[in-house]
């Protein structure tokens, strides 16, 4: 039986392309002790994904013919006498391909609160990113001004929302207009702004009347210069991700504004991860469950089928494709199993 993997063939110079990968067989590794098979369901596609070709972050970088690291919603087929049931829905990171033998330790069994796909969206990562990265490092009041960049995006459509049930006034930034009318009319967004306009500064100003208190920064780069330039004494800018600059060889230099913007406007600039609040997860997803369940929240998700699409996806999501989730299907549901209590 074979194990299905795509590969990074040869590291990208510039811009990443199909042509980087390679779709291989490779072997289904035994369990060994303490150690747990698991198949891939769904397979997370994400910036981070291209960020680690380009050097050490918070991993080692990817090398030429290395298996795709990603994170996957699988099932655990061989507990292997550990702890885990068979047929358990768990969260790891797998890697891209159909099968992964990893320490019992590094996999998560979750509580399924909604579709699987959720799971990796709302339900998951972007979830969290989202809740913790708005509450609790921007710190968002009612009636406030808030701004999202990549508004469309994985975090950036549910950051928007969650801004605003905490009462306060949301503008999203995104790469189109279709994109910007998914926000204001589907997502209830108040504003939305194109960040290809040449008057982006004046675009935001008029969307943004009274200033912006809160700016949640996934793509870094111009948009950032520009947002700077509107935020109010006080201001808060949620560092989440810098997705503009991962998909080149020269990254553009810090923005313009910093320091002397941080000082006159005494604002503060804040980076974060979210296992930085690993012990609050179980409870923030079931307040994010509670509220897809009575339509306070919505979790968009695109979804292409087959491991051989993810590099198509994720050279797809580096160009503003997505809206929302983007997820791999490598398999069917399976019958689902929540952890033992």
């Amino acid at each position: 039986m074979r194990n299905r993997q795509v590969v990074l063939r040869q590291r990208p110079v510039d811009r990443l392309d199909v042509s980087h990968f390679a779709v291989v067989d490779g072997a289904i590794g035994r369990p060994g002790e303490g150690e747990v098979l698991v198949r891939t369901v769904l397979l997370s596609i994400d910036p981070a994904n291209r960020a680690w070709m380009q050097g050490r972050t918070y991993r080692d970088r990817l090398e030429d013919g290395q298996v795709m690291e990603g994170f996957v919603l699988g099932e655990v087929i061989d507990a292997n006498g550990t702890d885990i049931a068979a047929g358990t829905i768990v969260e790891c990171q797998g890697k891209w391909q159909e099968f992964a033998v990893l320490p019992r330790a590094l996999v998560r069994p979750i509580e399924v609160l909604g579709p699987l796909e959720q799971h990796l969206g709302l339900l998951g990562i972007n979830g969290v990113t989202a809740y913790f990265g708005l509450y609790r490092v921007g710190c968002v009041a009612a009636g406030e001004t808030v701004v999202v960049s990549a508004a469309a995006g994985a975090t950036g459509h549910l950051v928007g929302q969650l801004a605003k049930l905490r009462g306060a006034r949301v503008v999203g930034i995104a790469g189109s207009e279709a994109k910007n009318a998914v926000l204001v009319e589907k997502l209830g967004f108040d504003a939305a702004v194109d960040h290809h306009r040449d008057d982006l500064l004046a675009s935001l100003r008029a969307a943004c009347p009274n200033g912006v208190d809160v700016y949640f920064d996934n793509v870094g780069g111009p948009v950032l210069d520009t947002a700077l330039r509107v935020m109010n004494p006080h201001g808060r800018i949620v560092c989440c991700g810098v997705v503009s600059q991962y998909d080149t060889s020269s990254p553009a230099p810090g923005p313009r504004g910093v320091p002397g913007l941080l000082i006159t406007k005494r604002l503060r600039m804040e980076g974060f991860l979210a296992p930085d609040f690993l012990d609050e997860w179980p409870e923030a997803t079931r307040k994010l469950a509670d509220l897809a369940d009575s339509g306070e929240i919505v979790g968009l998700v695109t979804m292409t089928d087959g491991l051989e699409s993810a590099p198509e996806a994720l050279v797809g999501l580096l160009a503003g494709k997505n809206v929302g989730k983007a997820v791999v299907r490598v398999a069917p549901d399976p019958v689902r199993r929540s952890p033992e209590p």
